[in-house]
């Protein structure tokens, strides 16, 4: 468990970033910075690049080599991974996987500290892991979660559960790859709640969806991607228009706005 990097003004500094799945590349020129502690919102089509932008920020995926391409994270160009996932809190739009659904929550949660699916009898467990755990699952008013089989939970609770995990090296950012999916209408809105109690108490949201309620008042820049690449970065009340979302998915669109949040049809 490593200390927090050391105070850098930006996050994330991609410069001129090529990103290629297999023989495809799948993001083109990739050009963006974010601040440490911003909020941000991923928005596009099915297919657009978006959750290889966020596997690549979590260096899950890696650039095409050029020369004039740079990746910098917490102001720096190189990491060990294990120390990343340190500073770096990663939601995956999957649910746990079947060894994760025959462990009690606080023990999935602690095995976010292994990027491990459960709590394997060779991994060393300390106090201090223990510790963070139950402070993850407070912050997340997810207590009652730590005696529970994580197979006999809900999918809002499994998905609390991984953002727990996600948040027990006390991450200043955490990446969310479409945290809504599978979530029935009353489990996206604790999402919801939860995610802004984070965003509220000075971590930094950067996630990928496909829905605009899933984007929180709190987040006020956006980026619109298609076809692998960012069309626009900009604040949301100019990006999120009827017209530029009808340009962006092909489809008409209406928009409107209720206690913060955005919501189409």
């Amino acid at each position: 468990m490593a200390d927090a990097p050391e105070a850098a003004t930006d996050f994330l500094r991609l410069r001129n970033v090529n990103v290629a799945r297999g023989d495809t590349t799948v993001l083109h020129d990739i050009t963006l910075s974010i601040a440490t502690g911003e909020h941000l919102a991923i928005l596009g089509p099915n297919g657009c690049g978006k959750s290889t932008l966020i596997k690549t920020i979590a260096c899950e995926c890696y650039p095409i080599v050029r020369a004039d391409m740079q990746v910098s994270i917490y102001g720096r160009e190189r990491w060990d991974l294990t120390e990343l996932r340190q500073h770096l809190g990663v939601v995956q739009s999957g649910l746990p996987g079947e060894q994760t659904l025959k462990t009690i929550g606080l023990n999935a949660v602690i095995s976010g500290f292994f990027s491990a699916s459960t709590l394997w009898p060779n991994l060393q467990i300390l106090d201090e892991m223990k510790k963070r755990a139950q402070e993850a699952l407070e912050r997340l008013t997810s207590e009652y979660l730590a005696t529970k089989l994580v197979g006999e939970m809900s999918t809002g609770e499994k998905r609390r559960i991984l953002i727990a995990r996600a948040l027990v090296h006390r991450p200043q950012t955490l990446l969310l790859d479409e945290p809504s999916n599978d979530l029935d209408l009353a489990a996206q809105r604790e999402l919801r709640e939860v995610l802004r109690r984070l965003a509220k108490e000075g971590t930094g949201i950067v996630m990928v969806t496909h829905h605009l309620s899933d984007i929180l008042p709190e987040m006020d820049r956006v980026l619109l991607m298609k076809e692998g690449r960012i069309v626009a970065d900009g604040r949301k009340k100019s990006l999120l228009t009827s017209t530029a979302l009808e340009t962006l998915f092909g489809v008409p669109v209406e928009v409107a706005e209720r206690d913060g949040f955005l919501y189409s049809w």
